[in-house]
């Protein structure tokens, strides 16, 4: 198995490789479907800009609920967020931390299983290897991800800056770092929809099995953890496992880095040997 996909990775080429990839975002931003979903997205997050975390913003710096917000990140385990001067980027932080994976599941839900079931896939394996096709549509969503992860930023960070000027430098190179930590964050995901689309007949079923996969999953894993507490390193399994420490800052480099850049490794081999072993 190592010398096969040793050889499906000497067969890629990074030319058909990037165009593969710029078209999932050709797909998004200059198609009437596309366009739609991002103006539906951008919607939702001037929402959450102006009601969520606007009027978070607004409960954290007052006075008169210092205590009891202290209290309830401190019970949660979030009172190190407390102390970050952009009380803006806090609030994104645990909002995009847990929404943008969850979102993954739904975005990418459709790498090939699309082109599949339209015949399409034919054609392009005709074109580009099977490799090639696999990773070129993980490349391509992860960059809409990063351009959607961005977008979101620079507009939390243009609430910041209007609200508090001088925090604007210090704030843009900590979004810097938030960006990077939440891109790591999502590519297991889009790993995960790449694998369950080699065997998926549909994008709607790659959605459920997602789900199914984390509901029951968790469920299995939490009753042989109840019986058997050494199973509990069975949760590495699942992507997002490091969230939660992620958002109380109490996450090291290995564990907020690290687990999901082995998950999304070991996903892309397993999606790519299934798949060079599949019918088109």
């Amino acid at each position: 198995m190592i010398f096969n996909w040793g050889y499906s990775l000497m067969q890629l080429y990074s030319k058909r490789l990037v165009n593969i990839a710029l078209f999932e975002l050709v797909r998004l931003f200059l198609t009437k479907r596309g366009l739609l979903a991002v103006a539906v997205f951008s919607i939702c997050w001037l929402i959450v800009l102006r009601y969520a975390i606007g009027e978070a913003v607004n409960l954290l710096s007052s006075p008169d609920f210092a205590g009891f917000i202290d209290q309830i990140f401190g019970a949660i385990g979030l009172s190190k967020l407390l102390t970050w001067p952009e009380a803006e980027l806090a609030v994104y932080w645990l909002i995009a931390l847990y929404s943008f994976p969850s979102f993954c599941l739904f975005l990418c839900a459709d790498q090939t299983v699309g082109d599949r079931q339209r015949g399409t896939l034919r054609f392009l394996s005709l074109r580009a290897t099977r490799a090639e096709i696999i990773f070129g549509r993980y490349l391509g969503q992860l960059l809409i991800l990063i351009a959607l992860l961005s977008i979101t930023l620079v507009a939390t960070l243009a609430m910041l800056s209007y609200r508090e000027p001088s925090l604007f430098v210090a704030a843009s190179s900590h979004s810097l770092i938030l960006l990077g930590y939440l891109v790591v964050a999502v590519m297991p995901y889009i790993a995960l929809m790449g694998f369950i689309n080699t065997f998926s007949r549909s994008a709607r079923l790659a959605f459920i099995v997602a789900i199914l996969f984390f509901a029951g999953g968790k469920i299995t894993v939490g009753l042989l953890t109840w019986q058997f507490p050494a199973l509990e390193v069975l949760n590495y399994v699942f992507p997002g496992y490091q969230l939660a420490d992620m958002a109380a800052q109490d996450a090291g480099l290995m564990l907020a880095v690290g687990l999901p850049l082995i998950q999304t490794i070991i996903l892309l081999i397993a999606a790519e040997r299934i798949f060079a072993r599949s019918s088109l």
